[in-house]
């Protein structure tokens, strides 16, 4: 997929307020320091789309980028919550749960994770939590650069084995690095291929 235009569109306190539109909807989320933004600035080859932050849990809100005027990539808040306090914690929880179990324009959230950590409590609490109720979703492993590629199998592997004790069936994996590029192309076909599904259907 070639992306000829990435254009911030809106940023919403909550579903509510997401666009009234057909388009589907691909989001992102992750724990906080997972690298989404920048990932999305990778994707979209868009320096800036998405505000770095050398601070974690910048995202308070659930931000939509239109892409090629055919789809919407939408980036939400973490579930790591950092720095915020109690009141913050709990709406943006909220917010999260409402949008990805409501939002029927929700056509598949990749779930970051950071390849160099063992599987986290609350990165397997929200994976069942999608499974739970039945929301498409997909893992991506972010910061590929940072170990080797015997080391990244083995950590792939591993996860796989744990939700294989919970699962009967695994999500689409895929392994990123926003800074060599890695796992790009197969982000972007996977999309297409998912949209040719859609338009096919109609």
């Amino acid at each position: 997929m070639l992306i000829k235009t990435a254009e911030f569109v809106k940023s919403c306190p909550g579903l509510a307020s997401c666009p009234c539109s057909e388009k589907p909807e691909y989001a992102f989320i992750g724990r906080s320091n997972v690298g989404k933004s920048s990932l999305i600035n990778m994707i979209s080859a868009r320096k800036g789309l998405a505000m770095t932050s050398s601070k974690p849990g910048k995202t308070l809100l659930i931000n939509y980028f239109d892409i090629n005027n055919s789809w919407y990539l939408v980036d939400l808040p973490g579930y790591g919550f950092a720095s915020v306090d109690k009141d913050t914690r709990a709406r943006l929880k909220r917010m999260i749960e409402e949008y990805t179990v409501g939002r029927m324009q929700l056509t598949n959230l990749f779930v970051l994770l950071d390849c160099r950590l063992e599987p986290q409590k609350n990165d397997l609490d929200f994976i069942n939590f999608l499974g739970g109720h039945e929301v498409p979703f997909s893992l991506v492993f972010t910061k590929t650069d940072k170990i080797s590629k015997s080391k990244l199998a083995a950590n792939i592997a591993h996860y796989k084995e744990v939700l294989s004790g919970q699962w009967e069936w695994l999500p689409p994996i895929f392994a990123t690095s926003s800074e060599t590029k890695e796992g790009r192309e197969e982000l972007l076909s996977y999309i297409e291929q998912i949209n040719n599904s859609i338009e096919n259907q109609e």
